[in-house]
């Protein structure tokens, strides 16, 4: 295959191998700050050493409309996760059960796999733990030709110093404002900065990617979509969630307001989040967004909160297909 330039390296910052393996060696990537030699096999909060593991790479066609649209998004689901919320829909993988080791030549193999299938972008799914062999997959893929816009899919609890590493590699960053109650984001997260963080990796994520732009296809190209999930009985976080982010960023952002909670785990210890949202706590919290005066944004209608909703986590695309 012959090799070619699509992005400008002068736009990116390329890392060297022993920047990565300093990364590594004392993982600081996430605002857990453990301090992990992954290099030598240490696993920090997010459960995972500096070997990549993935646990499905395929078209993913529940995202946003201007990101899956009819094409569908070529969504990279990562093993591990940083934040570990006690409701998460994709639990198997959070905690590590689901994935398969692979190596960053075939990251980037795959990034180029889902570009040949046809994506509309490239979905980085919880890949804090891992951005310096994503960084380093996609120099590679660089230079075979890969010309897809960068999704950088994203819990929201990032550290600026990271995402820092990203500016020129991601052009769409699709995180969550899960909460700003901070006793919330320590009961579900254990994680009381969460909201201090949050806010912080949106400013730069926001400053990195500036307003949102769309083609004319309908794809968004480049900016910030920003995600919130209702949880149920926590209408008040979410309508705080909506102010902060109207009031901070205006237009600049699109907010996606989600009611797909689902009930999947049993939580002794959350009995509170062992049902779903109801009509009337997402009509209170739709009708908060019409009063703060949001104009560009999402909601979702219909029958979100199932099950089929989730990814089957089946290492799709993950492997290298068999030659006949």
């Amino acid at each position: 295959m012959p090799v070619k330039y699509t992005r400008a390296e002068q736009q990116r910052n390329p890392m060297k191998p022993e920047q990565i393996n300093s990364l590594l060696s004392d993982c600081t990537l996430c605002p857990r700050e453990c301090h992990a030699d992954r290099l030598a096999g240490k696993t920090g909060y997010c459960g995972m050493d500096s070997t990549l593991s993935a646990a499905r790479a395929a078209l993913h066609m529940w995202e946003e409309p201007c990101i899956s649209g009819t094409k569908g998004s070529g969504a990279v689901f990562f093993t591990g996760c940083g934040l570990k919320c006690c409701f998460c829909q994709n639990r198997e993988i959070a905690i590590g059960d689901c994935g398969i080791e692979i190596t960053v030549d075939r990251l980037a193999d795959i990034f180029l796999e889902l570009e040949q299938k046809g994506a509309a972008n490239l979905n980085l799914v919880t890949g804090a733990h891992y951005v310096p062999q994503i960084l380093a997959a996609l120099e590679t893929a660089y230079r075979y030709g890969f010309g897809l816009p960068v999704v950088y899919n994203s819990s929201g609890y990032e550290k600026m110093e990271t995402l820092r590493l990203l500016n020129g590699y991601v052009d769409v960053y699709l995180p969550d404002l899960k909460y700003l109650e901070t006793e919330l984001a320590r009961a579900f997260s254990h994680a009381s900065d969460y909201p201090e963080r949050a806010k912080e990796a949106l400013h730069e994520m926001v400053k990195q990617t500036g307003k949102c732009e769309f083609g004319e296809d309908g794809y968004i190209k480049r900016g910030t979509i920003v995600r919130h999930l209702i949880l149920p009985g926590h209408t008040r976080n979410s309508i705080k969630v909506l102010e902060y982010l109207h009031e901070t960023y205006g237009n600049d952002i699109y907010i996606s307001i989600m009611n797909q909670f689902t009930p999947i785990y049993h939580q002794d210890k959350y009995p509170e989040l062992n049902r779903k949202v109801t009509a009337r706590e997402y009509r209170k919290v739709m009708d908060a967004a019409m009063e703060i005066g949001i104009e560009n944004g999402f909601i979702q209608e219909g029958e979100t909160a199932k099950e089929s909703f989730i990814p089957v986590f089946d290492h799709e695309g993950v492997l290298p297909r068999k030659k006949k």
